[in-house]
């Protein structure tokens, strides 16, 4: 019984760190696609020559920036979620590997550079998502 419940738990951990995968990806495409569009939409609203009005390039930036700030904040909630599944599996794992005679053989500081790990996760999404909200403010107003 004792190597199910391992197995499952470390199933459970593989299956953690996949869904972080896609939400870390999904973020980084998303936020370097939303920079690409806004930039080439923030620079056609201020051309200064166009017969048109800035206005439909405004609000196009509008809404790509609140979709932007929406989908980082759930692509940085499943992190902090996986997070802590991720310790409280691991804490899991910690507890039998004690029991079993066995704790010696797992570095306790794994835990906190997965932490950390996270943390720079964190960190790369809100630069992009940042980048994509500044620069093409920026051509656009200058």
């Amino acid at each position: 019984m004792l190597e199910q419940v391992h197995e499952h738990i470390t199933n459970e951990l593989q299956q953690g760190a996949r869904t972080d995968t896609v939400f870390v990806l999904t973020a980084i495409v998303f936020n370097l696609i939303v920079l690409g569009i806004n930039s080439a939409v923030a620079a056609a609203a201020a051309n200064p020559y166009r017969d048109q009005t800035s206005v439909a390039g405004d609000l196009v930036l509008g809404i790509l920036v609140l979709l932007l700030i929406v989908v980082n904040a759930i692509a940085i909630a499943g992190l902090l979620t996986g997070r802590e599944t991720r310790n409280r599996l691991l804490q899991g794992l910690l507890a039998m590997y004690r029991d079993n005679g066995v704790a010696q053989y797992y570095d306790v500081t794994l835990l906190t550079n997965y932490n950390r790990r996270y943390l720079l996760f964190t960190g790369v999404i809100l630069c992009l998502a940042l980048t994509a909200i500044v620069v093409p403010v920026i051509v656009r107003t200058l």
